[in-house]
This record gives C-alpha cells, structure tokens and sequence, in this order.
C-alpha cells in the first residue's frame, strides 16, 4: 500500500527562489516555551499537592485520567490561552501538553477529552443525576463535595503563598475587591446588576498587596452587595497568615464598594488597620469646602507653574449614622485643568493624611486592578460558561490557580529584568510561545528548538533563574 503524500503547495517567487511548502517538517509543537514554567511548578508540587486533597466522587473503576493530570491539562491549557474545554479536542493529542501532563508522547494515551474535564468540573455524571430516589442521597453528598473542593482550593491559595515565601514578611497587605463577571447565557444564580447593567457574577478576590499573588476568589451570585462574604472570607485568611507567622502586621485595603460598617468592625475587632474608599456626601463637602476654595485660588495664580494641585485633610470627628461612634475620614482635594475634585477614604491608620492616601491607598491602583485584568484579558478567567454555579466557582479557582503560577514565575524570573514585571501576553508571546520539533527514542524524548528565536538567551537565562528559585525554596 502506497503512504499518502504529505499535502504540498507551490506559492510566489521570492526573487529568483521558488517559494514551496509542504506538511512534513516532522512533529512540531508550538507551546514549548511553558517547559520553563513546568519547571517552577512541578517541583513546587503546585498541582500535585492539591490534587490529592480535592474529593474526587468518580468511581476507581471508571477513572482513566488522574486528578492531577485533569489539573494538569486544565491549568496549562488557560496558560498557553486555550481556556475552554474543547480546545481539549485537539490539544489532547499535542506532544508539548502530553509531556506537561508526563505523558510520553509515544504512548499513543491521549489526554482528557473536553467532555472529561467537564465532568470534573462538575464532579458528578449525568448517570449520577439519573439515580433512582433511594440512591439519590449520593447525588447530594456529591454537591456537598463540590462545594468543598472550593473551601480546599481556596484555602491551599493561602498555604501555597505561605509555603513559597522566601523570607517571613513584617506586613501583608490584603487588597480586596469585587469584579463584575458578564455572563451571555442562563449561568445558575446570574442575575441582572443595576450599577453595572448586565446580566453577570459578582465574584470576589483578595490578593496580596506586594506581589498580587491570589489569596482568595470566591464566586457569588450577580446581583449581591459588594461586601457579601467579605468578613469571613478575611478571617480565613487572616487566622491562617496569623497561624503561619504570629508576628506579622497585616492591612486591609479596598475600594468603596466594600466600605460598610460590617467590614470596620471585623478590622478593629481583629486589630487589622484598614483603609476603604468612602463615598462622598453633603456632610464632608461642606467639611471640606474651604480647603477646596483655598486650593482652587492658589491654583488660578500658581497654574503656569504647577498644572495640578494636590492637598489632604483629616476629618477626625465624622460619624454617620449607622457607626457608634465616629471614625477618621481623610480626604484628597486636587484642582487639575480638567477641574477640581475631592475624594475620600475611611480608616484607622494613625498616619498623616497624604501618607494615607497618596502613599498607601493609592497603591492599590497596581494591586488587585492590574491582577484581576490579567486575569480576564490574560487568563479568560472571566468565561465562565457552564450552566452549574458551583462547576463555575470552580473553573473561576482553576483560572485563579493558573494566576498563581505566573505570579511564582514572575517572582522566580525577578532577576531578569526583561520579564520580571511581564503580563500574562507579554510572557506567553516572548517565552512561551515557542515552536519546537519533538523527537523520541526509547530512552530519551528531544525537543530540538529554533536556532535563530530572537528570544533563545532570554528563555535560557529565565530557566536558570526558575532552577536556582526552586533550589533555594527546597532548601530553604
């Protein structure tokens, strides 16, 4: 029998060469880049450790592909920017995503199918949902799991940030903030917000303040307030920071959205110094009127020489009605030739007022906005499709995990100046985007990489430094 021939094209002259091109350059792969990356994780046991404490209701029978292979697949699919489960239809025979996953590409054992990762996703078949009513106490100890696997994944976020710490912090900023998710679907528990007027999620995220490593992400219905969970979901963080190192001072930091007297009260209860955006009113313009009009006649003479005008003030004896007693309230009054404007925050931070603001609150510009925009333009972490509320709390976390991993990466490349503060596309186009032909023998697998990648020295010393920052971790 004769072997078809490879397909084969004749295109235009490039000067007097024939340009030719035809499929049978050997296997080729197009992500080889995310190796570096495998070598963070891997001996990190990112992924391995929290499989092993994921309850996985399948039955041993019937299970061809581990939980940790599943994880595997799942988080470096969204890193190399295939975020839905059916990309898994082809990229479950890709020779680079089998190695990742430690498979070897002469096996012929393809990975998960998109259907498979489904079903984990939901941790229970629709065989499962189909049993009998005597057997259907089963289905709902299921649930009961999948709401715990969210627990698990959102507490070993707090132990892998713990556990990859090089040195033990004086202080950990907690920045929280909620993030809309829109929805284009019939998501369970999505529902219509006025403020942002769509149909959507409302989850919740807490990072930390110096690196953006995740801590926390919680999905919630669309339509709930701002600060819905929030005190619990810090008390688990905070008791298990406090756990791991008593020492520690720890800040909490958000914008006005969760500014509410629950919040202040779990902060001063919990000797936590918070600072919260805090939405204006009569009561403190009138308070800061004068400082406004002072500001805006400097400005009108002193213009030609400072274009913008900045100034902060402290209001020690605000109280609103809903507090038992009143609070510091420090504002920023600024006079810009677009206009002027006051803004102001709520806290216990003793410090003077433009420390306050401009040193401390202002900061969470980087963090967690930044964060939650790689997050959603970088990992898709926003396409949460499936109709389940709980299969998406937990392909919001898988997203979350994949975060994590790039904020290690960024940490282990810090000495590379060229990618120590790299986006998420800024990393998959200059690193891990890399064509490579795989060949293997019994004994060996090859990956031959292009001689000519404008980025070969980058990626070589970017894996030299992944290598020393496990090596310091394991034996620090």
């Amino acid at each position: 029998m004769v072997a078809p021939s490879a397909p084969h094209f004749t295109l235009w002259h490039v000067g007097t060469q024939q340009l030719q091109l035809a499929f049978d350059g050997g296997c080729l792969v197009c992500d080889a880049g995310l190796l570096a990356v495998r070598a963070l994780e891997k001996p990190l046991r990112v992924i391995a450790d929290l499989a092993q404490r994921l309850p996985d209701p399948r039955s041993p029978k019937y299970i061809a592909h581990s939980a940790e292979a599943l994880l595997t697949q799942a988080v470096y699919q969204i890193l190399a920017g295939y975020p839905d489960f059916n990309d898994a239809h082809d990229l479950r025979h890709d020779p680079l995503f089998q190695i990742l996953a430690d498979v070897s590409p002469d096996a012929d054992t393809p990975l998960a199918s998109p259907s498979t990762l489904a079903r984990f996703q939901y941790a229970f078949t629709r065989r499962q949902a189909e049993l009998p009513p005597q057997e259907r106490p089963v289905l709902l100890e299921v649930r009961a799991a999948q709401t715990g696997r969210i627990k698990i994944l959102n507490d070993y976020l707090v132990e892998l940030f713990l556990r990859t710490r090089r040195a033990v912090p004086t202080e950990i900023i907690l920045d929280v903030d909620a993030s809309d998710d829109p929805v284009h679907g019939h998501q369970t528990l999505s529902g219509y917000h006025g403020y942002y007027r769509q149909h959507q999620y409302l989850p919740l995220f807490v990072y930390d303040g110096a690196t953006g490593f995740p801590l926390a992400a919680w999905l919630r219905p669309g339509t709930v307030h701002a600060s819905l969970g929030a005190a619990p979901i810090l008390d688990r963080i905070v008791t298990a920071l406090r756990a791991a190192w008593p020492g520690v001072r720890i800040w909490v930091r958000s914008d006005n959205g969760l500014a509410v007297p629950g919040l202040y009260d779990y902060c001063e209860a919990n000797g936590l110094p918070y600072v919260f955006g805090y939405a204006t009113n009569p009561v403190l313009q009138r308070a800061t009127a004068q400082a406004l009009a002072d500001l805006e006649l400097y400005y009108h003479f002193y213009r030609h020489r400072e274009p913008v005008v900045q100034r902060y003030e402290s209001i020690g004896d605000y109280q609103a009605e809903s507090w038992p007693r009143p609070r510091r309230i420090v504002a920023k009054i600024e006079v810009t030739p677009q206009g002027s404007q006051r803004r102001f925050v709520v806290t216990n931070h003793t410090g003077p007022p433009a420390e306050v603001y401009r040193d401390f609150y202002v900061q969470r510009g980087r963090v967690p906005e930044q964060p939650i925009g790689e997050m959603k333009n970088g990992l898709q972490a926003d396409r949460l499709s499936a109709c389940g509320f709980c299969a998406n709390a937990f392909r919001l976390l898988v997203h979350t995990l994949a975060y994590a991993i790039v904020v290690l990466f960024r940490e282990a490349v810090a000495a590379v100046p060229e990618v120590a503060t790299a986006t998420v596309s800024t990393l998959r186009q200059r690193l891990w985007k890399l064509a490579a032909r795989v060949v293997t023998s019994p004994r060996r697998i090859w990956l031959h990489l292009s001689e000519s990648w404008p980025y070969q020295a980058l990626w070589v010393g970017v894996l030299r430094a992944v290598q020393t920052f496990v090596g310091q971790l394991s034996t620090g």
